[in-house]
């Protein structure tokens, strides 16, 4: 016998919207090996037929449940300094660097997971960047870097777009290379000092002793 339809439908929540979310939570909760048709189904309460009602193929709904899972898991983050001359530097890209940190280690789990699902991506991608307002960390990140250097905090021959990359690419590189090994997301740990280090390394450089 098929679930009752729609039975968990909030008031003034439409079907695709409710299917999206249903959607998002397994990803959230379980990865991307749990998305079939059916556990979504299970988890909406809904019959498995439902979901193309609403949506072209699985593909549209795992991207829009992609979609979905990066903006709920940005709403648990704190707001980004974003105003130069606000507040120390320093403490300023810390709070940048805490942000890429948490913010990845929430999402890239589900991302991996669909490295061979590339439509998915694909589709995700078109919907547009879900971080930062739409602009995403990197640009984010560099517009207030140069907002900095606008009024003298930085120097005005350093490069906000490299330290931007920098700072999001180590983001990266502490999440995903565990990932691929097969680390569970809980058990992704940031190293002491990783903060701070890498933040005075993008605001001071590599000391360089003369030979």
């Amino acid at each position: 016998m098929s679930p009752p339809r729609a039975a968990a439908l909030s008031e003034g929540e439409s079907l695709p919207d409710h299917l999206v979310a249903a959607a998002a939570r397994l990803l959230a909760q379980h990865g991307a090996a749990q998305l079939t048709v059916r556990a979504i189904a299970r988890e909406a309460q809904v019959a498995d037929g439902v979901l193309y009602n609403h949506f072209a193929d699985k593909e549209e709904l795992l991207a829009l449940a992609l979609h979905a899972h990066v903006r709920s898991a940005e709403r648990d983050l704190p707001a980004l300094p974003d105003q130069p001359g606000v507040g120390d530097l320093e403490d300023n890209l810390r709070a940048y660097v805490t942000y890429g940190v948490a913010l990845h280690r929430a999402i890239l789990p589900a991302f991996a997971g669909l490295l061979r699902r590339p439509e998915v991506l694909t589709r995700f991608a078109a919907l547009g960047n879900p971080v930062a307002e739409g602009r995403g960390l990197h640009a984010k990140l560099s517009d207030y870097l140069r907002g900095e250097q606008a009024i003298g905090r930085l120097s005005p021959t350093s490069h906000p777009d490299a330290a931007a990359t920098m700072i999001v690419g180590a983001c990266h590189e502490l999440v995903l290379p565990p990932l691929f090994r097969g680390a569970p997301p809980t058990g992704i740990e940031v190293p002491p000092g990783f903060i701070d280090h890498l933040v005075s390394t993008c605001l001071h450089g590599l000391a360089v002793r003369p030979t």
